[in-house]
């Protein structure tokens, strides 16, 4: 049983339907009701620095290829590739830094000189210091994605998918294993129950009597009107590899744009820590739309037709959570991926089935532990 029908739950669910496995998803919304439906549908290794999460990342990498392969084109999958731009001399030292050890780890990056950068991206402002291209970002419909890993998953036969049931409890039996949970319709048994219930993994384990330090990290998303093709890949500044780094609660934003197959202009991204509160914050999405205007002056003569918020699942070494709990038999968790899910979500799901069935596992998952939190000497 699955507790969460986004994206690395339904990732969880295609795998796990693949191997053998009966599945049931629980969701108390609709599919992609939570993260990744405010999410960006980005895939990225060029915000990684070399370890196991980037080490997950490229694995997810090529398991997108292979699910863009079967899934249908609605899902909007683009090999698109990022830019990432510095402003100053010394900032570009610094990414020239960052890509020298991304490539010891398989990352491939190429140094963009000032004077070529118009080569990828014409509307790009002049003035900056240089740049680097990383070809293996791409971009994908999250909601889109979400929704046919879990048709692809029904034709299986081995999927049920039940919407609108919150979970209230973790049920276990006379040994202390997980026999189910209990949603308001009633109870659902199950040998296993996984959580991946995104910013809200951390409600699901206090449902089991366990802590797991999942907290919400919003983020504020600005969508253009309709455009022609005006920013062809994903292009940030360097700044924003620090800000997903951080784990500072204050609000931090730093300018990252890209177009979609649809038209308009995504623009992000800000991260800050205030709960669940959803109220919109005309101060971000102002300092979001000056740093794109300063990235893509071309920007400035464009309307912003909406906007949207999201909660990233934070967990406080910035890695998931990703495999079995041995504080409780029974229990898994695949939650905690912050901005990263969508990108990350095969990669997960693919470990997750692993582990269930006592397959081969594609990469150490000893990093993404559940109680590495709660162990005697844990940096918290």
């Amino acid at each position: 049983m699955i507790v969460g029908a986004g994206v690395v739950g339904a990732a969880c669910a295609y795998y796990a339907t693949r191997a053998g496995l009966h599945v049931t998803v629980i969701d108390r919304g609709p599919v992609a009701g939570g993260t990744t439906g405010a999410g960006e549908g980005n895939l990225l290794v060029s915000d990684k620095e070399p370890g196991p999460e980037l080490e997950l990342a490229l694995h997810s990498a090529a398991l997108w290829r292979d699910l863009a392969a079967e899934l249908p084109s609605l899902i909007e999958y683009e090999t698109k590739g990022g830019v990432v731009v510095a402003s100053t001399e010394p900032t570009l030292d610094a990414l020239r830094r960052f890509a020298a050890e991304q490539g010891q780890a398989g990352v491939e990056a190429t140094e963009v000189p000032a004077d070529r950068l118009a080569d990828l991206e014409p509307h790009l402002a002049p003035g900056l210091a240089g740049g680097f291209h990383y070809p293996q970002d791409a971009q994908v419909q999250p909601a889109l994605a979400a929704a046919h890993l879990l048709r692809a998953a029904a034709d299986a036969g081995r999927l049920t998918v039940r919407l609108g049931e919150e979970v209230t409890a973790v049920l276990t039996g006379a040994k202390g294993e997980v026999r189910g949970v209990r949603t308001r319709r009633g109870e659902v048994c199950a040998p296993n129950v996984l959580n991946a219930a995104g910013t809200w993994g951390g409600q699901l384990a206090r449902l089991a009597g366990l802590e797991l330090p999942v907290l919400p990290r919003r983020g504020f998303v600005l969508v253009t009107e309709p455009l022609p093709r005006v920013v062809r890949h994903k292009v940030y500044s360097a700044e924003y590899v620090a800000d997903v780094a951080s784990g500072s609660a204050a609000l931090q934003t730093s300018a990252v744009v890209e177009g979609t197959p649809a038209g308009p202009v995504l623009i992000g991204a800000s991260r800050e820590r205030v709960g669940f509160d959803r109220t919109l914050s005309v101060e971000v999405l102002r300092r979001l739309a000056g740093q794109a205007v300063r990235l893509f002056p071309a920007l400035a003569q464009v309307r912003a037709i909406r906007t949207y918020a999201g909660f990233r699942p934070y967990l406080p070494d910035h890695f998931p959570a990703i495999g079995p709990d041995p504080r409780l038999p029974g229990l898994l968790h695949a939650c905690g991926h912050e901005g990263a899910g969508i990108g990350l979500a095969p990669a997960t799901g693919a470990l997750i089935a692993a582990m269930l069935t006592d397959g081969e596992l594609p990469l150490d998952p000893a990093p993404f532990a559940p109680d590495r939190f709660t162990r005697e000497g844990a940096v918290r």
